[in-house]
């Protein structure tokens, strides 16, 4: 059976930059095992299947990277929602659209911006406040599995941490961006350490960008769902706001954060973080950007 596919860079505004992804905006028929095909067929990060609802909502998301399904993840659920809105799957409803998709963490809220009667800008809403994990690694193990010296880690406040918004990432800042850059997963190193952790994939991090107007430079590396490194990852930057929204002093209002992701890998990424604060506490955490449709086409889709 044919499906149609979409191709679109996500958290860009500009022709092959941003992370890629496949939409099927109508996957109804495909079982897990044709799904995992199809993944490994396109080979980006994650492809993304959409359905029917099931709850009430707007569409059913799943959302699966080479290794396997995951729950939640940043630059399918933004991309999608552009996807689906450019191809008018999905009506815009004059500046402002707001839709919920039904994912495996649970309903994930998405406002769609349009201008002139296309989708600009979509920003997701976690449907997981902030949570902290297990304590992570010592510094000198995350800089050898990170190919770096102990002295690119930073320690006191600004120590790694566990942190998941839906999906789990440990968050590594690191002195600067030239740490940053000079950053390597040792797959070897990673696997002892971390290959059954809570939080398996790397983030790290500096607040020293290189594009005026960021304000964190970042890399993110997922062994564990089979992807080397990521160009743009929502989920990662949703965990990076809480992370951050903890250490700010701030106790009522909305944090801001822009970050660059995927310089390194010659596919910049621009992804704008809000983390709400009341009374101390984090209350809700966004993550959204631009993306560009880049190709459509049908696949044929047979039983194994």
């Amino acid at each position: 059976m044919k499906y149609r596919f979409i191709t679109a860079d996500v958290f860009t505004d500009k022709p092959f930059g941003g992370n890629q992804l496949a939409v099927l905006p109508d996957a109804r028929g495909l079982d897990d095992e044709q799904m995992l095909n199809v993944t490994r067929e396109f080979n980006f990060s994650e492809t993304v299947f959409v359905f029917p609802p099931e709850r009430g909502h707007t569409r059913k998301l799943r959302i699966w990277t080479p290794a396997g399904e995951i729950p939640f993840a940043g630059h399918p659920t933004v991309g999608a929602a552009h996807v689906l809105a450019a191809i008018g799957d999905i009506p815009l409803n004059g500046g402002e659209t707001h839709i919920v998709f039904e994912e495996n963490v649970g309903p994930v809220p998405v406002m769609i911006r349009a201008h002139n009667g296309q989708p600009v800008f979509a920003q997701l809403t976690a449907a997981k406040l902030p949570e902290v994990g297990p304590p992570a690694p010592a510094r000198e193990t995350l800089a050898d599995i990170l190919s770096l010296e102990a002295k690119d880690l930073i320690g006191a406040q600004w120590a790694p941490q566990a942190v998941s918004c839906g999906l789990p990432f440990l968050l590594v800042p690191l002195r600067d961006r030239d740490a940053v850059g000079r950053s390597r997963i040792r797959l070897d190193h990673w696997e002892r350490t971390l290959g059954s952790a809570w939080a398996r994939d790397i983030m790290v991090f500096s607040r020293d960008p290189e594009r005026e107007g960021s304000d964190i430079r970042a890399r993110m590396y997922g062994p564990g769902v089979s992807v080397p490194e990521d160009p743009a990852t929502g989920s990662a930057c949703a965990a990076l706001g809480g992370y951050l929204a903890a250490r700010d002093t701030t106790t009522d209002g909305t944090l801001r954060w822009v970050v660059e992701q995927g310089f390194e890998m010659g596919r910049p990424s621009i992804l704008e973080i809000e983390v709400d604060k009341r009374n101390g506490a984090v209350t809700a955490v966004r993550v959204g950007g631009a993306s560009v449709v880049m190709s459509e086409g049908t696949m044929e889709v047979q039983k194994a």
